[in-house]
């Protein structure tokens, strides 16, 4: 399975500049104030919203719109049900997110449901699959955290106890012992961020309260939990992660696969299970593209953030739409996770579609292949590229060869894209 924070330090996941998308994708339409209306008027997406006197109206087409998320913040206004046809139309997604952070809604393009896909989603836990899926997600995601401790915390000791628990992954055997080598991770990789300063412009500071200008816990005194954050960067943590919430549910959806039906875990009526699995390799990314603001981009001012009675730190809406532009990032992030998951179950199935056979809806790998771009992979022959070789390609010192033997034909093809397409042939 890829991940774009294991390349070269100077290849960066996301551009610097005021826009948080990269120049090569379309930016989700944000709809964030009061009042807000989404309908339709003579074949046209008609969106009104904003705050006060300061109202916006956008009317689309058919053709030529350039939608591809339709993001409303809030939940003061109409989305009628003609709007969600046209959207659904369009092969546009619909996501609703509240000013705390919390999914609200999301709806997207919908691949037929295959059954046989859904049954192996739901029998993985009755062998070793779903360990062995669980296992690979958080490998990454220890991963991701190792090097940005090494980058963003040179003189910490996280990276090296980050390491060691993704050592202990190889020797787990149930979900618990992966939940540990996790909880071990987490707890030296947020130690590492406790004490990390932040800078508010110096008119801003008789209004800043003195534990906004660090980091602070990523448990909240609140809940006990990352819910409900008291600091800034905490509550602009929380707002990303719900984006890579929605951004994976879409992306479950989108492959036929149930994203309630999890491999790591535990089944709740108000969560989705797989799409929580598969934002962890993900969110060494949003932590990175956090530390990077806070880093170069300037000091935060105060009036992007409110402070509830109880002590919550909230974004204001300005602020929370300007963050969920960066929608388009996280969608490319998480596309090659989600099929190399869709491979691994598919794989399973012995009299059933093999995971060459495959749709990538999401990354567009086999139609890549067809047309000659990448490499070709059949079930009789073997890549040209091998993992050796992409390894030492993207220089991970042996990290990404360390996958699990019996996964590997499952991850490559997500790679092999990545490596071809968004890296480029040396």
């Amino acid at each position: 399975m890829p991940l774009s924070l294991s390349r070269r330090s100077s290849r960066r996941t996301y551009p610097r500049g005021v826009s948080l998308f990269p120049p090569y994708s379309l930016p989700p339409r944000r709809v964030d104030g009061y009042g807000i209306t989404v309908n339709v008027d003579c074949g046209h997406l008609t969106i009104r919203d904003g705050i006060g006197a300061d109202r916006r109206e956008a009317r689309l087409p058919r053709v030529g719109h350039n939608l591809r998320r339709l993001v409303v913040i809030g939940s003061d206004g109409m989305v009628s049900l003609a709007a969600l046809r046209w959207l659904a139309d369009q092969n546009a997604a619909f996501v609703m997110l509240d000013r705390d952070g919390s999914v609200l809604a999301t709806t997207g393009p919908v691949s037929p449901s295959d059954v046989r896909l859904r049954r192996a989603q739901s029998l993985a836990h009755q062998s070793d699959l779903a360990l062995r899926i669980a296992r690979e997600l958080i490998d990454q995601k220890l991963l991701g955290q190792e090097h940005i401790a090494r980058k963003y915390f040179p003189n910490s000791s996280a990276a090296v106890s980050v390491a060691t628990a993704r050592n202990k992954l190889t020797t787990a055997k149930c979900n618990d012992d992966i939940r540990l080598s996790e909880s071990l991770g987490a707890l030296a990789y947020w130690s590492a961020w406790h004490d990390l300063s932040i800078t508010f412009p110096r008119v801003d500071l008789p209004r800043v309260p003195d534990h906004w200008q660090k980091f602070g816990s990523r448990t909240s005194p609140l809940t006990k939990s990352p819910r409900l954050a008291v600091t800034p960067p905490n509550a602009m943590l929380s707002y990303l992660y719900a984006i890579l919430e929605s951004e994976a549910r879409l992306a479950l959806a989108a492959l036929g696969l149930d994203p309630g039906i999890g491999v790591l875990h535990n089944d709740l009526r108000s969560r989705d299970s797989l799409a929580c699995d598969l934002m962890e390799p993900v969110r060494p990314q949003v932590d990175a593209f956090l530390l990077d603001w806070l880093l170069s981009r300037g000091p935060l001012r105060r009036d992007w953030f409110f402070e509830q009675r109880d002590g919550n730190c909230r974004l204001m809406a300005p602020f929370a739409a300007r963050l969920s532009e960066s929608a388009e990032i996280w969608r490319r992030a998480v596309t090659p996770f989600a099929e190399g998951i869709a491979r691994a179950l598919v794989s399973t199935n012995p009299k059933g579609r093999t995971s060459e056979m495959l749709s990538t809806p999401l990354t567009q790998a086999r139609k890549r292949e067809a047309r000659g771009s990448v490499v070709e992979v059949t079930q009789k022959s073997k890549p040209t590229l091998r993992w050796s070789t992409l390894a030492r390609k993207w220089a991970l010192s042996g990290h990404l060869v360390n996958v699990l033997p019996p996964l590997r034909p499952q991850w490559e093809a997500p790679l092999l894209y990545r490596y071809k397409v968004c890296e480029g042939t040396p």
